[in-house]
């Protein structure tokens, strides 16, 4: 288990590090050359560069991107996940350098909400009981740490573990619970000397302590970010403040921010709202709203009744117990009520004349919702299991049967999940029906009387496909024979309540003949208004805020944002449709989601860190409202404050003060230059400047974060976006990534496999982590860090700048060829670079980094790798003025990626004079020829075929059985090719060509299968598959696939590398024998290129060869041009 300080042990560790080392020392170089330049801070065009005052004009004059990230929590350092995010906009803007754009990458830090407070709140009771040195904590700690020791290992057995791989003998939590137990542990384990943890104390220290060494470990990654733009959240920077204030004004002047009533998930401990940012556990929960029934207690079980008649508070107090149920629709059908046999439930007094039987934790829920006569409060008058109460006759409201139902016992009641006590409807519910079933079955198991659970079951709802007993017909229909069946009753459940709540018809009750749907409400508030129901409501699962306490839904009078509001939610939604760039269909379907589903959402909250609510200062702005525009503070905020805190001075005289609302909504576009603006005293010019840089930079193009953000901030950011800017503003491109892992793990410091940005780092250098960042995957789904990919990468590079300064220095002495690039080597080369540049750019702008990666990155070297093997084994040198191009382009390409390395060999080895952060993203020398591309996959995949075989043939003879050749003796290989398809293909293509749909890209395979005789089938069907690959499945040109024209000249190309090939493959001889259409006889392509018919029979090979497939032989010779014995 690993302790405190072993957050990263079972994290690779490397050795030999001199080559990190040295590519270390060039990133600090090269960083500290951009720091200098300032070449990261970015401004819009001034009136003096440009005079053009239209904005759009202006962009377009001037392109440039804007792109953010979510701002950090300042609560701790950057870990590899923040990295991963990192990464993401950092490659972007890199890119959109390299399109010659304005890029503006800035970065703020946020600090409002619970997080930062309760972590505070900690150390100072933690001070107050250990001392300032936590020394009275040690006794404690070492007797936690003996008592979790682990035990000793076990004896030697035959299987042994894999010593590379780390195997928790803990639970994350377990682990957290003994090494991580108090806060100033946490503190110690993220780097902060145990001296200076007692400063923590104050929320404030936070603030000062963190954000400078999240923009030192940013800088030390190679982040392109405009640090002037910097800032902290809350009232901390006045300056923010003012900008969350206007904002609060503005939403409620719109209508947008509302009072009232309103269920919300809320801390009984921090006596406030808990919203998303605020939990530890539980994000994108909200409430869930049942209908709680009253079932009045008849006659009370014969294990309870003596303990009942005992409890002088409940004499003359009617009992209910609640039944927490989404489908109140159905209780006409009630034929008992279960609860949990092995449950702790409690009767609750609710007033002098009721009382409320459920478990504890519903009636803690419920003591905040007005339910009880005093709020927090919920009086537990008897505490009992369930199974005393089994016997119980309660009266079931709307259920035919009027003189009551029984408490009947069902172990799969949880005490997590409703109030414990389960209406029976074994008509329409599967699992009541497979329980109730069970019961009469066994009632002596059970301790029940059988006709306690076989009371008459009637119809209530009438389904199309299930007819009017869904339940028993699924149960039948998918042979569930026990309620233990726990998936097949999952999907009965399913089945039964999406039909009969869409398609079904009401038989029963004051609502019949009805739609489900209509009548569902009816019911509802039938039973509330008549006093046999009332509205409950609980979190969708377990939420624990920072302060560690576990959430409830309480009904409270509060400021909300009211998201939900139709006319707001549908300008989100064809924004989101019709102009927002998500890069993902999951992405805008997760948007599509929560749109549908979200609605008010508390903006204040009493106590943490924040901005104070302008029209009602006893509360703070919530942490998840105050962070939804502030990309728009990013565009001035360096005009106005030059420190985090906003205490330092802009580049413009301008005061907190002058900062007015009416001077916001000028400078955001609201409102034009009025007197009320220019009362704030701020000049016109300054004024001008302000929204000069706001119109130019906004809308904002990029934004992304994990995905788990899309439930709350990334929709939020739309919402109040369409809220408070005109339609040309609203956000183009956001981007959501899944959560990262490391080394295929879930990222975790108990188990010792975590890593921090700086750890990160500091292991890998920068170029490395960011090249394995990557490499780790751009899907919405979770991406892999792993640090092999980095450690190798560390070898890539260093191995790549010596090569790139060793053949440099060559070309300078002479060493390469120069002179026109004649070779057949030297064109493939050059047009595969170009293929190469397409593909990198294309996947840049699509912001797909592994596949930018792999075409700029890996394929590009193997390009390089194909060439220098072709001119070597063709004795012809490599071309000094491509290998230049090579390291140029291939310093470009990877640039958005690996700047540092890039940056070097920009500088130092080609000797450019100014930074590769400046330069343009290269351009191919001439578009991609697909012939050329097709002849050298053409002489790759041939290469592979002749090696591949002979391999098989030495493994074939190593074990003892004879081959038709011996690889080991000089060999001759012989290529056959075809210059014309067999004339049996011509019919098929042309059937395919018939039932081939080119808008669809299918085949109508019946329609095709049914023209085909069958005694060709066998023979045709192979040929007929290989073209639906190629048309379908490659999605190929069809004119080429079908008029089936080779893209080069196979004859050609084959002669073009035949001596290389022979090197290669190490051939005595090799020769290229061209078939006539029998494929019964051929001839030897001579050196000037002149055929030379061949005499005798062809080795069976021979026959098989069609154009662009060429097939071939061995045969062993005893010198070159004699065969001899295979």
């Amino acid at each position: 288990m690993a302790s405190v300080e072993d957050a990263s042990k079972n994290t690779i560790k490397l050795e030999n590090t001199e080559k990190r080392d040295s590519l270390i020392e060039i990133e600090k170089r090269y960083q500290k050359k951009w720091q200098e330049a300032k070449i990261f801070e970015i401004d819009a065009p001034t009136l003096a560069e440009d005079s053009t005052t239209d904005p759009d004009t202006l962009r377009s004059k001037h392109p440039k991107f804007f792109g953010t990230m979510a701002y950090p929590y300042m609560n701790g350092v950057l870990h590899a996940g923040h990295s991963f995010t990192l990464s993401k906009i950092e490659f972007s803007t890199g890119f959109a350098r390299m399109e010659g754009k304005r890029a503006l990458f800035p970065l703020g830090f946020h600090c409002t909400g619970m997080p930062i407070k309760a972590s505070a709140d900690k150390i100072v009771r933690e001070i107050e009981r250990f001392g300032e040195d936590f020394s009275g904590a040690d006794a404690e700690l070492a007797e936690d740490q003996t008592e979790n020791a682990p035990p000793p290992p076990p004896a030697a057995t035959k299987e042994k573990e894999d010593p590379t791989k780390f195997a928790a003998k803990k639970g994350k939590a377990a682990a957290k619970k003994v090494n991580l137990k108090y806060q100033f542990q946490i503190m110690k384990a993220i780097g902060v000397p145990k001296e200076e943890i007692p400063k923590f104390a104050d929320p404030y220290y936070w603030l000062t302590y963190f954000p400078p060494l999240c923009q030192e470990h940013c800088n030390s990654f190679g982040a392109r970010i405009d640090w002037r733009r910097s800032f902290l959240t809350t009232d901390a920077n006045p300056y923010y403040d003012a900008f969350v204030r206007w904002q609060m004004n503005r939403l409620k002047e719109l209508k947008k921010v509302k009072y009232g009533e309103r269920y919300t998930i809320y801390s009984p401990k921090d006596k406030q709202p808990c919203m998303d940012h605020d939990r530890s556990e539980g994000e994108a929960l909200n409430p869930q709203e049942y209908t709680g029934v009253k079932l009045e207690v008849l006659e009370w079980g014969s294990d309870v009744k003596e303990l009942i008649a005992s409890t002088k508070e409940l004499e003359g107090v009617k009992v209910y117990m609640v039944a927490a149920t989404l489908r109140p629709e159905t209780m006409y059908g009630q034929t008992c009520c279960f609860v949990g046999p092995k449950v702790d439930y409690g009767i609750f007094k609710v007033n002098d004349k009721e009382a409320y039987l459920c478990t504890p934790r519903a009636a803690r829920n419920m003591a905040f919702q007005r339910i009880f006569e005093e709020e927090g409060k919920f009086p537990q008058l008897a505490s009992f299991q369930g199974s005393v109460l089994i016997g119980t006759l309660v009266n079931a409201p709307l259920s035919v049967h009027k003189d009551g139902v029984r408490i009947l016992p069902m172990e799969t009641v949880l005490a997590t999940k409703g109030t414990g006590v389960v209406t029976c409807v074994p008509s329409d519910s599967p699992d009541d029906y497979a329980t109730i079933t069970d019961l009469a079955k066994k009632p002596e198991y059970y301790k029940i009387q059988k006709e306690w659970a076989e009371f008459e079951i009637v119809p209530i709802i009438k389904t199309p496909s299930y007819g009017d007993m869904s339940a028993p017909f699924l149960i039948k229909e998918l042979k569930i024979a026990s309620p233990k069946d726990k998936d097949a009753l999952a999907k009965a459940k399913e089945l039964a309540y999406k039909e009969g709540f869409y398609q079904g018809i009401m038989l029963i009750g004051n609502y019949k003949d009805m739609e489900v749907q209509k009548a569902k409400p009816l019911v509802r508030e039938k039973l509330i208004g008549e006093g046999l129901a009332f509205v409950y409501n609980e979190p969708e699962g377990k939420v624990i805020s920072r302060s560690g306490d576990e959430c409830v839904v309480a009904l409270l009078d509060q400021w909300y944002l009211d998201y939900g509001e139709e006319h707001w939610r549908k300008q989100v939604e064809d924004h989101l449709e019709n102009t927002v760039e998500t890069y993902q269909h999951e992405t805008l379907n997760a948007f599509k989601s929560v749109l549908g589903w979200l609605n008010q959402w508390a903006c204040a909250r009493s106590f943490g860190l924040g901005s104070r609510l302008p029209w009602d200062p006893q509360f703070l702005v919530e942490s998840l409202s105050d962070s939804t525009i502030y990309m728009a503070y990013y565009t001035i905020c360096h005009f106005l404050h030059s420190s985090l805190d906003g205490k330092k001075a802009g580049l413009l005289p301008i005061s907190v003060e002058q900062m007015t609302d009416e001077v916001w909504d000028y400078v955001f576009t609201r409102r034009e230059l009025s007197d009320e603006v220019l009362a704030s005293g701020i000049s016109k010019e300054n004024l001008e400047t302000m929204r000069r840089e706001f119109e130019y930079f906004y809308p904002l193009d990029f934004r992304c974060s994990g995905k788990d953000l899309i439930p709350n901030h990334f929709t939020f950011f739309l919402y109040i976006h369409c809220a408070l800017f005109p339609p040309t503003y609203w956000p183009r491109g956001v981007r959501a990534n899944g959560h990262l892992l490391l080394n295929g793990n879930k990222m975790s410091k108990s188990t010792g496999n975590f890593l921090t940005l700086e750890e990160t780092i500091a292991k890998f250098g920068a170029d490395a982590s960011r090249i394995a960042l990557a490499d780790a995957g751009d899907s919405i789904e979770d991406a892999n860090f792993e640090e092999s990919t980095a450690n190798a990468a560390i070898l890539r590079s260093h191995t790549l700048k010596e090569w790139c300064e060793s053949v440099t220095l060559e070309a300078k002495e002479g060493k390469l060829r120069d002179g026109p690039k004649d070779q057949w080597w030297d064109a493939v080369f050059e047009n595969e670079m170009n293929g190469l540049i397409e593909q990198a750019r294309a996947a840049y702008s699509a912001t797909h980094f592994k596949q930018a990666l792999k075409a700029g990155y890996y394929e590009f070297q193997s390009a390089r790798d194909t060439y220098r093997e072709g001119c070597l084994q063709s004795s012809i040198g490599m071309h000094k003025d491509l290998i230049h191009r090579w390291i140029e382009v291939q310093a470009l390409m990877i640039s958005p990626v690996a700047p540092h390395w890039a940056d070097y060999i920009w500088q130092e080895v080609l000797e450019h004079p100014t930074t590769i952060q400046n330069e343009l993203f290269p351009t191919p020398t001439a578009p991609f020829d697909k012939s050329l591309g097709a002849a050298l996959e053409y002489v790759r995949a041939l290469s592979g075929k002749i090696t591949s075989m002979e391999a098989a043939q030495l493994k074939k003879m190593s074990k003892g059985k004879k081959g038709f050749f011996d690889p080991k003796k000089p060999k001759k290989v012989s290529i056959f090719v075809a210059r014309n398809y067999p004339a049996w293909q011509d019919p098929y293509v042309e059937l395919v060509r018939k039932h081939f749909d080119a808008v669809k890209i299918s085949i109508n395979d019946k329609a095709l299968n049914s023209e085909i005789p069958k005694q060709e089938m066998k023979k045709a069907m192979p040929f007929i598959q290989l073209l639906k690959q190629k048309l379908v499945g490659a999605k190929e040109d069809p004119e080429t696939v079908l008029d089936r024209k080779l893209r080069f000249d196979e004859v050609k190309t084959l002669m073009a590398v035949l001596t290389a090939m022979k090197k290669t493959t190490g051939s005595a001889v090799m020769e290229v024998v061209v078939m006539d259409d029998s494929g019964k006889a051929g001839s030897v392509v001579q050196a000037d290129g002149e055929l030379k018919a061949l005499e005798g029979a062809l080795p069976p090979a021979a026959e098989a060869a069609v154009p662009g497939v060429p097939t071939f032989s061995f045969e062993n010779v005893e010198e070159e041009g004699a065969a001899g014995p295979a």
